[in-house]
């Protein structure tokens, strides 16, 4: 008949079990495991991205250029060039064979995912997504064939109504001020 197990024999299988679990939490091997292969996700995830991917020639010059609005022009470019591309090659030329339905609805899923991120607070995600959602919108102009100059244009004209509501010279306000009309509101 088999002794039965003490106390003290359970409680150090239970803690040499614990043991072996933070181990393996921290990414070290524990002594004695059917596997003492150090698994490091991250690291073994790069080391296959550079057997599986070639040498990357550096950008092209035009290409080079520092962090500026101009992206979006250049950005805007490609997807339109992409309109006519094979879906299966490219991303863009994929979502614009599907219609302007399913543009549509990107759009408002990366246009949601970043507003998560900015209630949130998480700011290196609403970079991410805020760069999602840009590119989303600049394919939505690209279907719809509209060229970014348009929407520069009505944001200049917006710029321009602003200044003269809230300052210069000839302020509107003023203007609006000396004559009862009832309202200030300018729709």
């Amino acid at each position: 008949m088999p002794k039965a197990k003490t106390n003290l024999q359970t409680g150090k299988k239970a803690a040499l079990s614990r043991q072996r679990a933070k181990k393996a939490a921290r990414g070290k091997p524990a002594a004695g495991t059917p596997f003492e292969v150090p698994f490091n996700p991250k690291k073994q995830l790069r080391k296959a991205a550079k057997k599986m991917l070639p040498e990357l020639s550096p950008l092209p010059r035009n290409l080079q250029t520092k962090d500026t609005p101009d992206v979006l022009n250049r950005l805007w470019d490609i997807i339109s060039s992409r309109k006519d591309a094979d879906p299966e090659i490219s991303h863009s030329a994929r979502l614009m064979a599907r219609g302007t339905a399913r543009i549509a609805q990107k759009l408002g899923e990366e246009a949601v995912e970043c507003l998560i991120e900015v209630m949130g607070e998480n700011r290196p995600e609403v970079v991410s997504e805020s760069a999602d959602l840009l590119y989303h919108l600049l394919l939505t102009w690209a279907h719809l064939e509209i060229r970014p100059e348009e929407i520069w244009a009505e944001l200049r004209r917006r710029e321009e109504v602003s200044h003269m509501i809230e300052g210069g010279r000839n302020a509107l306000k003023r203007l609006i001020g000396s004559v009862k009309v009832g309202t200030t509101k300018i729709p």
